[in-house]
């Protein structure tokens, strides 16, 4: 499990073809309307990094509460850095 104050992370090598996703964002992040929102930005996050993302894995990313405040920019950072530090995007620490 990848830990961070925004967003964890836990991986598994599978050997699938695909590389799959799955959210949890539990009620303590708010109202139904702000954890949808909160999982659409997620997935958006995820497109942009599209090319990047290895084959074989499955992850769970859990949204935790300070997720909902930041901007786009700091949840595609964070994203980035959790995917990187457990295998599943090539590349540096982004």
């Amino acid at each position: 499990m990848r830990s961070h104050p925004l967003l964890a992370a836990r991986v598994l090598r599978t050997d699938l073809e695909t590389t799959r996703f799955a959210m949890a964002t539990s009620r303590a992040i708010g109202t139904a309307v702000i954890r949808n929102r909160v999982r659409r930005r997620i997935r958006e996050a995820l497109r942009s990094m599209g090319p990047t993302i290895q084959p074989g894995w499955d992850v769970l990313l859990i949204a935790r509460a300070g997720l909902v405040d930041v901007d786009y920019e700091t949840l595609v950072k964070t994203l980035r850095r959790q995917l990187v530090r457990g295998g599943v995007l090539e590349g540096s620490n982004g």
